[in-house]
């Protein structure tokens, strides 16, 4: 490698291959990790436009020697995904369903569609491709194909390798090939031939006569063993199988290029039952009674993960669906109607009962419910890690299986394993996984910031390996091997059966340059760590932000990321929002994920980063440039990883001493609210209206500001504090009085809704209050990183605020985005300060204060069907649960929107460069779905910026209301309660 001309090599790639060819230092640092425990700067990145495309990108890493990684959403666990080579990442271009045979229940695929997009594109035929991990919505076939991935749905319908029918693949040679089962027939035509293609199917059955004995005795008879290489499926009795063979082999062995996949029925009836017990053994040891009764799914969860979920808020409705217990087995039936999938639950729990396996049981067959439950399991990766007040945990024995029959046994060695290397007590490590295939998930915590703790990591993994072994399990039951399990397999097969993995990869890579160092010849699994003992990361300390939650350390937000990729979903599920830029650009560097890596880097822990410039790096910034600051990630990625925040810090240290280099945007958005309180004072708005509306005068305002060409909002003539000053007080207030918050966007340019909001609060029995005085909120400057302004004028605002916080007034936001700032930013920035946790606790939205402040009021109705376009902060600091609430008391039919961000996000959609994206996101959801809406639906945007883009962008005319408009237009028409 050291002799590798790497200048040569990115020229030779630009010229030879129609995709993108990456070799900037950003790029490098963004997939220099996946999600496991381990850390190598790629050599470059090439983004495949075609499969074509690939093969001649392998035929220049050929040219040069350069090793190769194919890679697809970057997610495996075991470190397989990382690697010092030219990284073939598929998942931008090569995404296509190529053909469907419903008759035969089989496809073709490029190996960078994703599974999610997979089904959905299948849904017509009513087949599915089966397996079904749970980071489905952002996985690759690709990748899927290169780990063998299984979850909970294997057991039903088994393996990755049990559904590939044939796979197109390409040797680093250039020897380029479909495969599948060979019969006898088939094999002499492929010897016929005399081609490389025949000498490596001469040398495949001579690996599979010398060793067939040793791989029947010494290969584990379980349903989830996928460590090791698949040398079983060359058995005569698996068909000669190569396409199987090389399913799970990790990009060692050969690229695959395209997969034609065997399909599933869809079983469109489910039903879900949630058996409780004592402890997870208890429940593991239940799992043989189950089996029998076939279920589709059949899932383990201990308290430990349920009590995380809590600690962290997640999945909280979920998780009052659940019996009693300790532990929990998820067992779900599927079939052709709710008759036949009810009648096959009872005879279970009837075959159950008064047996020493019958449990508490929750029985389930609405499939909201359902799924609520089911997130509960998918969610523990990221559940289990970055827990406020315990410490990290980190994969490494995260995927051990055993036959089911033994789980119960297995799950009590493990665990006194942990009691006696230190790692177990009342707070982790939680066990959880595929109990019904014997597959065992957990995350450890294992101290990999020493040299002594990473030593006992090693001698942990060792005695690990050694149990599975005792019980003829498998290191790996889904996840894989690569680096993390690579080093153990003589553990599990015997120097002889590792000896023929090596040979097996010299049939396919005699050079050793595909993914080196994973499988075959590993690295050792101490090696490379992402962390490690030597882990020194410069870590600032003069931090605007204080980071709470990450013990005031920038370093500890920026690794906590544990790379999930949840935020590279290609839909928005649920309402969610993350990771808006990333579902225009596919981008990894657009992802939370991409940007956290990023930061990571920047800190230079290992003193080798491509991006070690600090808070100067202009890799960093330019990845951040397309962060919407939409802070869906604080809520969406199971780290919680808030970008928003991230990017806040990080700009306020970039122009730190070099105002000049900002954009001219930072300050004309940044001091909107500035300009805003001027404009008011001077009662000016009709005169900027009108020079910021005149042809030509409107492009030169915009070119002076140094924005997008868009239509500049326009201010009111009167501010709602001008309007409110002059309205006496109304109303008995009965319930007391309330400071409604009048944010910059709402006083100066929308104080109609501000009107609205106070005769609902009056007409509900408050008394209204509202500063006098000119105040802020200050995330004009939080969102630009001008936070030393932020801070100033978030202290002024809270001193002014600071005697109805302490009588214990509440202070109602009609804004989400400036809401959020009393809920969460302020509190970030002044964790200390008691007035802030005040305005934390007090601060509410217009919703939480009619139903959870409000006894007994009931909102005049409307009768009305809504669509409602949540605000990003919203959803991810206030949360909408109070808002569906009241809507629904007041007669709306409410759709809540999967469309994520509106796309404008504040400053984001007028910022220079940034109106394709922006525009793109609103084109994605939002904007279809309010075009083809009835006559007559409202439209409820509570947030300024996505009424914004709803107007400046083609809606079809339709405008957005805020909520309080909604409620004052009932009580204008005398609505019935």
């Amino acid at each position: 490698m050291a002799d590798l001309d790497v200048g040569a090599l990115a020229g030779a790639l630009e010229e030879a291959v129609a995709g993108e060819v990456r070799f900037d230092r950003g790029t490098r640092a963004a997939y220099s990790t996946d999600a496991s425990n381990f850390r190598q700067v790629p050599i470059g990145v090439v983004l495949p436009r075609t499969p074509d495309d690939a093969v001649a990108a392998i035929a220049v890493a050929r040219e040069f020697g350069a090793p190769v990684l194919s890679r697809g959403g970057g997610t495996s666990l075991a470190g397989q995904c990382t690697n010092t080579a030219v990284v073939l990442d598929f998942s931008k271009y090569c995404t296509e369903l190529e053909s469907v045979d419903a008759g035969a229940r089989t496809c073709v695929v490029q190996p960078g569609i994703v599974l999610d997009v997979l089904n959905r594109r299948l849904a017509g035929t009513k087949l599915r491709f089966g397996p079904e991990p749970a980071t489905h919505m952002n996985c690759t076939l690709g990748g899927m194909i290169g780990n063998n991935s299984c979850g909970a749905t294997a057991q039903r319908t088994g393996k990755v390798v049990d559904n590939v029918k044939r796979l197109e693949v390409l040797t680093y040679d250039g020897t380029r090939f479909w495969c599948g089962e060979t019969s006898d027939e088939e094999y002499a035509e492929v010897e016929r031939h005399g081609d490389k293609r025949a000498a490596i199917y001469r040398q495949l059955r001579r690996l599979r006569d010398e060793y067939a004995g040793e791989i029947r005795r010494r290969f584990p008879d379980i349903p989830r063993r996928v460590s090791g290489y698949n040398l079983d499926s060359l058995l005569p009795e698996h068909g000669f199988d190569v396409a199987g063979l090389l399913v799970g082999s990790e990009s060692t062995l050969v690229t695959v290029l395209r997969a034609e996949l065997e399909l599933v029925p869809v079983l469109p009836e489910r039903t879900l039952v949630v058996l409780g017990y004592p402890d997870i053994a208890t429940a593991a040891g239940a799992v043989p009674s189950i089996l029998p009764h076939e279920p589709v799914a059949l899932e383990g969860v201990d308290h430990k993960l349920i009590r995380d979920q809590q600690i962290k808020d997640m999945n909280p409705r979920a998780l009052e669906e659940l019996p009693e217990g300790r532990a929990f087995l998820m067992v779900q039936f599927a079939g052709q109607s709710t008759e036949e999938v009810d009648d096959r639950a009872h005879r279970m729990l009837a075959a159950l009962h008064d047996t020493e396996h019958e449990a508490d049981v929750e029985f389930l067959d609405d499939p909201e419910r359902e799924n609520e439950l089911w997130q509960v399991r998918e969610a523990g990766l990221g559940a289990t890690a970055h827990i406020p007040g315990k410490a990290d945990t980190f994969e490494g024995w995260e995927d051990s299986a055993v036959a089911p029959d033994r789980l119960g046994e297995y799950l009590r060695k493990l665990t006194a394993l942990y009691q006696e290397f230190g790692y177990a007590s009342e707070t982790g490590p939680s066990l959880y996984g595929h109990f019904g295939q014997g597959c065992v998930h957990t995350r450890i915590p294992f101290d990999l910031y020493t040299a002594d703790g990473v030593a006992t990591y090693r001698r942990f993994m060792e005695r690990a390996a050694d149990l599975v072994a005792s019980f003829g399990g498998s290191f790996s039951g889904e996840h894989g091997d690569g680096q993390s399990r690579g080093e153990l397999l003589p553990k599990m097969f015997g120097e002889d059966l590792v000896t023929a993995f090596g040979r097996l990869k010299a049939v396919f890579d005699p050079g050793n340059r595909m993914n080196p160092g994973k499988v075959v010849a590993p690295a050792r699994l101490d090696e490379h760590l992402r962390l490690g003992g030597g882990w020194a990361p410069a870590d600032p300390q003069d931090l605007r932000f204080r980071f709470p939650d990450d013990g005031g350390s920038f370093a500890q937000a920026a690794n906590r990321c544990v790379g999930v990729g949840r935020c590279r979903q290609h839909t928005t599920n649920g309402g969610e929002v993350m990771c808006p830029s990333y579902q225009v650009t596919g981008e990894e560097e657009h992802s939370t994920r991409g940007r956290a890596r990023l930061l990571f880097e920047m800190l230079d822990g290992h003193g080798d980063s491509p991006v070690g410039d600090g808070w100067r790096s202009t890799e960093v910034r330019d990845a951040l440039d397309l962060c919407l600051s939409c802070k869906g990630c604080k809520t969406d990625c199971p780290a919680n990883v808030d970008m928003a925040t991230y990017k806040a810090e990080f700009l306020s240290h970039h122009y730190e001493g070099r105002p000049w280099r900002r954009p001219r945007s930072d300050f004309t958005m940044g001091w909107l609210p500035a300009f805003a309180q001027l404009v008011g004072k001077l009662r000016a708005g009709k005169l900027v209206n009108a020079l910021t509306h005149t042809p030509g005068l409107a492009r030169l305002a915009t070119l002076a500001a140094g924005v997008e060409n868009r239509e500049i909002p326009r201010f009111a003539g009167e501010t709602l504090q001008q309007w409110f000053a002059r309205r006496p007080p109304r109303g008995n207030g009965a319930r007391g009085t309330v400071l409604l918050w009048p944010d910059t966007f709402t006083g100066s340019f929308h104080p109609h809704i501000g009107q609205a909001a106070v005769r609902v609060l009056e007409d509900a029995g408050w008394r209204v209050t509202m500063p006098s005085a000119s105040v802020c909120c200050g995330l004009t400057w939080i969102s630009t990183g001008q936070l030393g302004a932020a801070k100033r004028i978030l202290t002024r605002t809270v001193r002014q605020l600071a005697p109805h916080l302490r009588d214990g007034g509440l202070v109602v936001g009609l804004e989400p985005s400036c809401t959020a700032v009393f809920r969460s930013d302020a509190f970030e920035l002044f964790p200390g300060d008691h007035d802030v946790r005040r305005l934390r606790a007090q601060t509410v939205t217009l919703a939480e204060l009619l139903t959870e402040h409000s006894p007994g009021y009931r909102p005049p109705r409307l009768d009305v069907n809504a669509i409602a376009q949540v605000h990003c902060h919203q959803h991810a600091v206030l949360g909408w649960d109070a808002d569906e609430q009241l809507l629904k008391a007041a007669g709306v039919d409410a759709e809540h929107l999967d469309s994520g961000c509106c796309g404008l996000a504040g400053n984001f959609g007028f910022e220079k460069g940034h109106l394709g994206v922006s525009e793109a996101c609103a084109e994605r959801v939002l904007l279809p779905r309010v075009r083809e809406a009835e006559p007559g639906t409202a439209v409820l945007a509570d947030g300024f910026s996505c009424r914004t883009q709803l107007h400046q962008l083609d809606s079809g005319g339709r405008e957005g209301v805020h909520l309080a408009e909604l409620l004052d237009f009932a009580l204008s028409k005398g609505g019935p309660r």
